[in-house]
């Protein structure tokens, strides 16, 4: 009995540092996963490089077996690296709890990326008949999203996007106003002068859109004396709109590159020659206990 205790003792820790090293292997930035996370990057770089040459002909009849094949081994390798990290996320104190834990993890953005990864290559197995799930291939560019996790750059975009998310969705809602209301007024004012470019207020939306944003294709414009004062007025809009969300972004970046930069200081420096992490606080104290002494001491930010 004692046997049977030890045993099953020794295989739940066993099954714990399994747990532990996976997750360690499988989290961006780890010591553990210096070697995973260049082969998921480049594998992901690569299904996208596919996804692009397989829609050249001569390409994909040439190597199409190749391309399958690519897919097949994909597939298994997102399919595996999701499974783990389902299995293994309880290492981390958001998601602690085995059931409820796994669940929110699940639904979080990374976590719908990687699904979505792999998803579309099941389905045409489970629904056969759906001519439609053969569009379920473009899917796979999805896969270059997975780069978020691996990207500091992505990272902090998305860190910008979350924080300044307010202020881009009122842009949006204003935006979508003012397409709106000048395509109404657009539509009102040039259906009778042109009744196949304005036939209905959807259709002036194109108008709206490609004025809005400055672009200006030339296949719908107004005639009418109205409706080009309309026009001038959406197009001075436009320029004002478009640019206030350039203007968020980069205050956005700014913030978030400033907190970085906070967080890197408050983590403290490395000590050059034991390899320890100091404090601000300590290097501060030892520079006032050099100044004390009469020697000089530079700037610990410095250093």
């Amino acid at each position: 009995m004692l046997y049977i205790q030890d045993t099953t003792f020794w295989l739940v820790s066993m099954d714990q540092n399994l747990k532990t090293r996976i997750f360690s292997i499988l989290e961006p930035g780890d010591e553990d996963s210096k070697y995973f996370d260049p082969f998921i990057m480049g594998l992901i770089v690569l299904n996208v490089i596919a996804v692009v040459l397989e829609t050249v002909d001569w390409i994909n009849d040439r190597y199409a077996l190749i391309f399958n094949a690519f897919n097949v081994f994909s597939v298994a390798v997102f399919t595996v690296e999701y499974l783990l990290r389902v299995w293994s996320c309880t290492e981390d104190p958001k998601f602690k709890d085995p059931v409820n834990g796994r669940l929110k993890f699940m639904i979080t953005p990374l976590a719908i990326i990687d699904l979505l990864a792999f998803l579309p290559f099941y389905l045409p197995f489970a629904l056969p008949e759906l001519r439609f799930l053969r569009a379920f291939r473009l899917f796979r560019l999805f896969r270059v999203l997975k780069l978020a996790r691996y990207s500091e750059s992505l990272q902090t975009f998305m860190d910008v996007l979350k924080l300044k998310r307010e202020e881009l969705g009122l842009m949006l809602f204003a935006i979508i106003i003012l397409l709106v209301v000048s395509s109404s007024l657009m539509y009102e004012v040039e259906h009778d002068a042109q009744p196949d470019a304005f036939s209905s207020i959807p259709a002036a939306m194109w108008w709206g859109v490609v004025t809005l944003a400055t672009v200006g294709y030339g296949d719908m414009f107004p005639i009418t004396p109205t409706g080009k004062l309309i026009g001038s007025v959406v197009v001075i809009l436009g320029i004002g709109l478009f640019a206030l969300p350039t203007g968020i972004l980069a205050a956005g970046f700014s913030e978030v590159l400033q907190r970085k930069r906070e967080a890197r200081r408050k983590e403290g420096l490395i000590c050059p020659h034991c390899q320890m992490r100091i404090s601000e606080a300590q290097m501060g104290a030892a520079c006032s206990q050099r100044e004390e002494n009469g020697e000089s001491c530079s700037d610990p930010k410095a250093k």
